[in-house]
């Protein structure tokens, strides 16, 4: 079955920098989209950011400019780098397949003031 591993969480202070990554295996990598989303306690899950096969991004307005997803095929991985964190940033972050049902484990980023 379809499987993903998340690493790169941890406690940063307000406006350092973490670097999430999503490694899928047994799934044809290259043609489905990859998406990062964050929970919190209460609330539901929020997608952050996605992006297509093709490469095509797209951004929660909150984490615009200071979030970037990228991929790298050859590796079946899946990257969210987060800059200028903000302790509102704090949160389990989860990667997904697109239009699936299939997540990662949930990394935790905590984002001190």
């Amino acid at each position: 079955q379809v499987q993903l591993v998340e690493s790169g969480g941890g406690l940063v202070p307000a406006g350092g920098s973490l670097r999430l990554s999503c490694t899928a295996s047994r799934i044809l990598f290259s043609i489905v989209g990859m998406g990062w989303y964050r929970q919190v306690p209460g609330k539901q899950r929020e997608l952050v950011a996605g992006i297509t096969s093709g490469g095509t991004t797209n951004y929660l307005d909150s984490v615009k400019g200071r979030f970037t997803i990228s991929r790298d095929n050859a590796k079946n991985t899946v990257y969210l780098q987060m800059n200028s964190l903000k302790p509102e940033d704090t949160a389990v972050y989860y990667c997904r397949v697109l239009l699936s049902d299939y997540w990662g484990q949930g990394t935790q980023v905590t984002v001190s003031s």
